[in-house]
């Protein structure tokens, strides 16, 4: 079916009333976007000739999986279009490259990690796996070290669960979290074990979405970072562990040049060197802080 319906003028000055374009209160910005968000859905319910049922069905989904957006959001393309679109907006406005690419955040970053200086110990207990050690300097576009830099840095355990997020509740609080600052040579280090990648939860919201589309749901290994200084715009990236056979094939689609750095190998540990590259404040706000929902502890 095409879409004529939804153009008729008694469905769009529907569309009209839905979105308070007849009133003079309201959020001037709000309406015109939910008018076409609720306009999409219109037309998608007359393309696809979609049922009642399968309407409900879709309420249904969305009402029980709503503890799931966080990986839905990802697992459908979106937060990596976020990227596409800030990156797009970042050429329309003239802003040099160079700097580390942007990334996906995730649904699992959580605030006030213990901070130390210039390096840290990843986790405060014994823990099996690979041992890995990261270390770089953050640098500005010349390639000056910018002292005083944070780098947050948060990744999976060798099972692929976070803390504060563990089904098995088997992890203290911010393990594998912590902030770094670095001082006037802009270096950080890092001392930690190598960190598996993910699963979505078995038989939940976003699994079922997935093999529903023949996709998996399954991310590659993995480490997160804000990196933010005095005078520099917030960067949000990950970089992810070169050899994992899923490095292209992320159901989040967070791989993306320049974020995998490679891995070196010698006397049981594991060493990446990686520098982040961070853009004059001056650049402007692209690159600010979201406001997304966070979990703190």
């Amino acid at each position: 079916m095409t879409t004529e319906l939804v153009k008729r003028p008694d469905v769009q000055a529907l569309l009209d009333r839905v979105a308070g374009l007849d009133q003079a209160g309201g959020d001037a910005r709000l309406k015109p976007i939910l008018r076409d968000l609720v306009e999409a859905i219109f037309s998608i319910l007359d393309k696809h000739d979609i049922s009642e049922s399968e309407f409900w069905g879709a309420v249904k989904y969305l009402t029980e999986g709503a503890p799931e957006l966080g990986l839905i959001v990802p697992g459908i393309g979106i937060e990596h279009f976020l990227d596409i679109l800030l990156d797009e907006r970042d050429k329309a406005a003239g802003i040099a490259a160079g700097g580390t690419p942007r990334t996906i955040e995730g649904p699992l970053y959580v605030a006030g990690a213990p901070v130390s200086e210039g390096a840290a110990t990843m986790t405060d207990r014994e823990e099996d796996g690979e041992r890995l050690v990261m270390h770089g300097v953050v640098r500005d576009l010349d390639g000056n070290p910018v002292p005083g830099a944070l780098v947050d840095v948060w990744h999976a355990d060798t099972r692929g669960f976070y803390s504060h997020f563990d089904p098995t509740d088997q992890q203290p609080p911010f393990n594998f979290r912590r902030r770094i600052q670095t001082g006037d040579d802009g270096a950080y280090r890092f001392n930690t074990i190598m960190p598996s990648g993910y699963a979505v939860p078995p038989d939940g919201a976003a699994d079922r979405l997935m093999k529903a589309l023949g996709r998996h749901g399954k991310r590659p290994a993995h480490i997160h970072f804000f990196v933010t200084a005095p005078g520099f715009r917030h960067l949000t990236t990950q970089i992810n562990i070169a050899d994992d056979p899923l490095i292209h094939d992320d159901f989040a689609f967070a791989t993306r040049d320049g974020l995998i750095p490679e891995v070196t190998r010698a006397g049981g540990t594991a060493e990446i060197v990686f520098d982040f590259a961070l853009l004059p404040e001056a650049a402007g706000a692209a690159y600010a802080f979201s406001e997304r929902p966070r979990t703190a502890a």
